[in-house]
């Protein structure tokens, strides 16, 4: 099995690059979904963020609003860390298990893996893969992205995005880097490109 990183910045269209890595034949796991779950009411890192942040973070239903967190904690790096201390491993423990059951599926033995995870190099996940591919855009279209995507303002946006590495630290880190900044076509067309090499590595593990 030929387990792929996929990585980048906010709002540059990991999801989009997912979605058609998964349609070309590769078997995905997203570390947000993940990272969904393992936060809901009863779930591992659900009491520990109520702990450390309190009630102001739930809704009505007494579950976690992420927009809510994302808004305390995106405005002081203390917190910032907090939340990523508490939630990061329970996330590294679900994609292990997922990547174990797969690893040990006989039908699957042979598949292509891709895990995206937005903090894969700053936390150094990203050694446990084989290949890494970073995806970005120009800083311009991910902040308008982002603006539009989670309704921010532009202040609010640009500080999100600097608290996360800057996207050519990251692309030192990758083996494939596909840029998002064009069209869809464009960019469907280097995910093609990519996934033929990560079959051309596969073949010669």
């Amino acid at each position: 099995m030929l387990k792929v990183g996929l990585t980048g910045g906010i709002a540059t269209g990991k999801s989009y690059v997912l979605a058609d890595f998964a349609r070309l034949g590769a078997r995905v796991i997203d570390a947000d979904e993940v990272a969904h779950r393992v936060i809901r009411k009863g779930q591992p890192a659900y009491r520990e963020l109520l702990r450390e942040f309190g009630g102001q973070i739930l809704g009505l239903d007494g579950e976690i609003e992420r927009k809510t967190l994302g808004t305390l904690v995106f405005s002081d790096e203390a917190k910032l860390r907090k939340l990523n201390f508490i939630v990061h491993p329970k996330v590294f423990e679900e994609e292990e298990r997922e990547l174990h059951r797969v690893q040990s599926s006989g039908k699957e033995r042979r598949a292509i893996i891709v895990v995206d995870a937005a903090l894969m190099i700053e936390t150094g996940s990203y050694k446990r893969y084989d290949k890494v591919v970073v995806v970005f855009c120009t800083p311009e279209l991910q902040l308008a992205r982002l603006i539009a995507r989670d309704h921010l303002s532009p202040e609010e946006a640009a500080l999100r995005i600097s608290r996360q590495m800057p996207i050519m630290e990251k692309i030192k880190y990758a083996d494939y880097a596909i840029d998002t900044s064009g069209k869809f076509v464009d960019t469907r067309r280097q995910v093609k490109r990519v996934y033929t090499r990560l079959v051309a590595d596969q073949q010669r593990m």
